[in-house]
């Protein structure tokens, strides 16, 4: 019985979390101030510790945070070894080595390392806003609601984006064989002994899904005369070609824009019908297509508005969500940077609760 205002688990469309996720990642990289770039990571972890289910591509969250910290790590000693090397308060004097166009080393200046600090932070922001995305929606749904011409090139994506998940799965269920066994130890040790039951295990796992995917019919295109597909060829590239230029003529600050917005709305328009035009070509069925409904209005609205905030922001006040190098001093924390991630951080309440999965499910 379902009591009133209650709200049932259920899984969110999973277009729905990657427009939150990618504007998460549009609010992310208008900034260089390491307070927004913390809080948005912050915001992110929260929404995905409230909303992930109990899939194996939910825990994959700690690799993406992972490879954030390894991004940054990079990016400082990158500055160190070949970075640009300026400012007032020197840091060390290292001996450097001058090559034709880069110099190794040199003396480190503290707004350089600040400077390649935040970058790097910027970097691995926008890391974890994808594997927010990749948490929170199944990769295999997303297949389900590309167009019919993309249904290939959506099927190589949703693979290949499902390989850090998978690699997290293995790495879980060969760590529990070896507790099973009674194998104690850890560190850099264990590295050797779990590697190759990793790499074997995933791809037994990877010839499987190939062997099933070729089963069902993937990859595999009904007959089409060769008009059709030059026509389908024509349109695609001239509608890419014209949405390109739009693009170019609407970004560029030197031309009024008048010109490009029609441009682009006709390369787009080509595009569209490029894609209708290929996918009568491809013959599928979906059972069970996922609802669009009020909760995936108001995430994917929740991150459009996050990132469109951020947007005007830098537009209007761009030293408030930049580090302040010259002179060097604390960041500030303007309140327009913080509604707009507070705005993204709506899905934690908005989503519905995932479902849980049953015991014998999950054994």
């Amino acid at each position: 019985m379902r009591l009133a205002g209650s709200v049932l688990p259920r899984d969110l469309h999973p277009v729905g979390w990657w427009a939150w996720a990618i504007g998460m990642a549009v609010a992310a990289s208008r900034t260089t101030n390491p307070l927004l770039l913390l809080l948005t990571v912050s915001v992110t972890g929260m929404v995905v510790v409230a909303k992930r289910g109990s899939s194996p591509w939910a825990r994959a969250f700690r690799l993406y945070l992972a490879l954030g910290s390894a991004v940054v790590l990079m990016r400082v000693v990158l500055h160190v070894l070949v970075g640009q090397k300026a400012g007032t308060i020197r840091l060390l004097a290292l001996p450097g080595v001058h090559l034709p166009g880069i110099t190794l080393l040199g003396p480190l200046y503290l707004e350089g390392l600040l400077a390649a600090a935040a970058e790097g932070l910027r970097l691995a922001t926008l890391i974890v806003c994808i594997g927010a995305a990749n948490a929170l929606a199944n990769p295999k749904r997303l297949l389900r609601t590309l167009p019919s011409a993309l249904h290939e090139i959506g099927t190589a994506v949703v693979i290949s984006v499902s390989v850090a998940p998978q690699l997290a799965e293995s790495v879980l269920r060969v760590r529990r064989a070896r507790a099973l066994r009674g194998e104690q130890g850890g560190g850099l040790r264990t590295v050797g002994r779990i590697a190759l039951p990793v790499l074997q295990d995933t791809l037994d796992r990877s010839l499987l899904l190939a062997s099933a995917m070729d089963s069902r019919g993937y990859g595999r295109r009904a007959a089409q005369r060769p008009a059709t597909r030059r026509l389908t060829a024509f349109l695609t590239l001239t509608g890419l070609l014209g949405a390109a230029l739009g693009l170019y003529a609407v970004l560029d600050q030197t031309s009024t824009g008048i010109a490009g917005w029609p441009l682009l709305a006709a390369g787009l328009v080509l595009c569209a019908l490029g894609l209708h035009v290929g996918g009568r070509g491809v013959h599928r069925t979906v059972y069970r297509p996922d609802a669009w409904a009020g909760p995936e209005w108001a995430v994917a609205g929740s991150g459009v508005a996050a990132g469109t905030l951020m947007v005007v922001l830098a537009a209007h006040q761009p030293t408030s969500i930049s580090l302040p190098l010259e002179p060097l001093g604390w960041p500030a924390l303007p309140w327009p940077g913080v509604l707009a991630l507070a705005v993204g951080a709506a899905p934690a309440l908005l989503a519905p609760p995932p479902p849980v999965a049953r015991r014998g499910a999950a054994a």
